[in-house]
């Protein structure tokens, strides 16, 4: 209903939990955080990637991409360079039907626990390049190298495609595009550079998606609203994790209801981990009726960090389960 702009009997809820702050949950007696917290999503795939662990603090990606987690644990920092020239000579991409992307999914969707089904496809195209070619080389490259710098960008859709063409083999309902092009004032490449090279494969991989009746969701953090008209344009239904820093979450929900959804809202800079869990009740009950309206998925504004304070956690939860809903929730 909320992805369709309809008015919703209450406002669903989606939470997500880094390492750290997931311990802290799981430390109250159970493992299985997901049946007790009754989120709305049925998570498939992955919405960071699949690793090898390789010693030291370190994992690499299925892509041949060495992160070091010495320091953030759930992701990391990329280590090296995977293609230190403007070239993809010699670059072989992953198989999209190896069994690895897909693993536990057959079972998950078996298991009959109801929920949206949710296939996740992290560091999708722009976030895939930088991690294989470095930052700075692939803002140079848009400039200096802007062949190479589509191939690039062409190649990553492809194999998105081909892996997303798999999962809509299964019984799903949405593919998740993680991918992330803002900072905390516009865009990190600007608005030229994203609709000439990004924009296109974009369009493909919705496309795809659309096609084959199911939804769009995607992750970008920071301030990128400025292309919200242009991402609903390609067939965009859901976006994540609407910032409350960086955009204003009132406004934006008003402007785009019916239009376009909004998924996470609550502040992960400020309110959690800062605020008090009084705080955190007055901003969860401000939006959630925001959201009562449609067009809304409750949660936090990205996954809940480690500096967030227990009660904080289990106020915002707490306040979430006394909506009528909670009850009815999968």
């Amino acid at each position: 209903m909320v992805l369709e702009g309809k008015t919703p009997p209450y406002v669903p809820w989606h939470f997500g939990f880094t390492k750290e702050a997931r311990e802290k949950l799981q430390a109250r007696g159970t493992d299985d955080l997901q049946s007790i917290l009754r989120g709305h999503f049925l998570g498939l795939g992955h919405d960071v990637g699949f690793f090898t662990d390789i010693g030291e603090d370190c994992v690499r990606d299925i892509f041949g991409v060495v992160w070091d987690r010495s320091v953030d644990k759930d992701i990391g920092v990329v280590k090296g360079c995977v293609l230190p020239e403007p070239t993809l000579e010699g670059y072989s991409f992953p198989d999209p039907k190896d069994p690895v992307f897909f693993n536990g999914m057959a079972e998950k969707i078996a298991s009959g626990r109801d929920g949206f089904r949710v296939y996740s496809l992290g560091f999708s195209l722009y976030e895939r390049a930088w991690t294989l070619r470095g930052m700075q080389n692939l803002l140079l490259d848009f400039l200096v190298n802007p062949d190479f710098a589509h191939e690039l960008l062409r190649a990553i859709a492809d194999f998105n495609i081909a892996l997303v063409q798999e999962a809509l083999t299964c019984d799903i309902d949405a593919v998740h595009f993680g991918d992330d092009w803002g900072q905390q004032h516009g865009l990190q490449m600007g608005p030229a550079i994203w609709r000439e090279f990004i924009y296109p494969e974009l369009q493909r991989m919705y496309g795809v998606v659309r096609e084959a009746g199911c939804f769009v969701t995607i992750h970008s953090c920071g301030d990128v609203d400025e292309l919200l008209d242009d991402l609903i344009g390609i067939g965009l239904n859901c976006f994540n994790p609407f910032q409350p820093e960086v955009m204003d979450v009132a406004g934006l929900l008003n402007t785009y209801r019916g239009r376009l959804a909004f998924h996470g809202g609550l502040s992960t800079q400020k309110v959690l981990p800062y605020g008090t869990p009084d705080d955190v009740r007055a901003e969860t009950r401000r939006l959630l009726t925001l959201g009562a309206a449609g067009s809304y998925i409750f949660a936090p504004a990205h996954s809940v960090e480690g500096d967030v304070p227990l009660e904080n956690i289990l106020a915002f939860i707490e306040e979430v389960g006394r909506q009528p809903g909670w009850t009815d929730a999968p």
